[in-house]
């Protein structure tokens, strides 16, 4: 009998090899992918989110999880594909223009593809020209903004800005992070929200989009 509960331990250890054959056995054994999504590796990434968030993990630790994650969604995505399964939502995220930093932006992507989420990354630097474009070319529900740099942050305004005069600002939620910024700056630039680390990004972009 299909054990999701094993697969989602598997992941949390970071074992992509076990985690690619269990859900491989379990879908030799008729469970639904949906379930396998939600009952196991959705589960397991938001039980590592919950240990990072209380410092019990750290980063490492974190992205081999998501290796795991990404090893069983690599096998049953074809099939939600098939059964039109759609995502939660869709997030953009960019570090902002002047930023070239990428872990907390990777970690944040990491733990809402496990959430979930279809994520749409467009990397470092990136002009509000860049996240402009993206929204106009997919479904987006929310856009992540990240700055490690104080130099950088107002970068974020500018890009909240652009996104006004493009018309756009009423279509989108904006999230936004990295280590200066605070809940009072992303009120201040009129931010949706603002998280302190990965795990919250993935529950903060749940709460905007439903």
């Amino acid at each position: 009998m299909a054990n999701l509960r094993e697969i989602a331990d598997f992941l949390k250890a970071g074992n992509a090899p076990k985690v690619k054959e269990l859900v491989q056995a379990a879908l030799d054994e008729g469970v639904e992918p949906t379930e396998i999504l939600n009952d196991a590796l959705i589960v397991g990434m938001s039980e590592i989110g919950v240990l990072f968030k209380n410092n019990e993990v750290y980063v490492p630790e974190v992205l081999i999880a998501a290796r795991a994650m990404k090893a069983g969604m690599e096998i049953i995505k074809p099939l939600l594909v098939e059964k039109d399964v759609k995502p939660i939502g869709t997030v953009v995220l960019g570090t902002v223009k002047g930023d070239l930093h990428d872990i907390g932006k990777n970690l944040v992507g990491m733990m809402l593809e496990g959430a979930g989420f279809n994520v749409i990354d467009l990397g470092i630097d990136v002009p509000p020209e860049k996240f402009i474009e993206a929204i106009k070319e997919n479904e987006v529900e929310c856009v992540g903004l990240s700055a490690l740099l104080t130099t950088t942050m107002p970068a974020m305004k500018e890009t909240i800005e652009a996104f006004k005069a493009a018309g756009l600002r009423d279509q989108i939620k904006i999230m936004v992070g990295g280590a200066p910024v605070t809940q009072s700056f992303a009120n201040e630039i009129g931010a949706d929200g603002y998280a302190p680390d990965a795990a919250s990004a993935a529950e903060l972009a749940k709460e905007l989009v439903s």
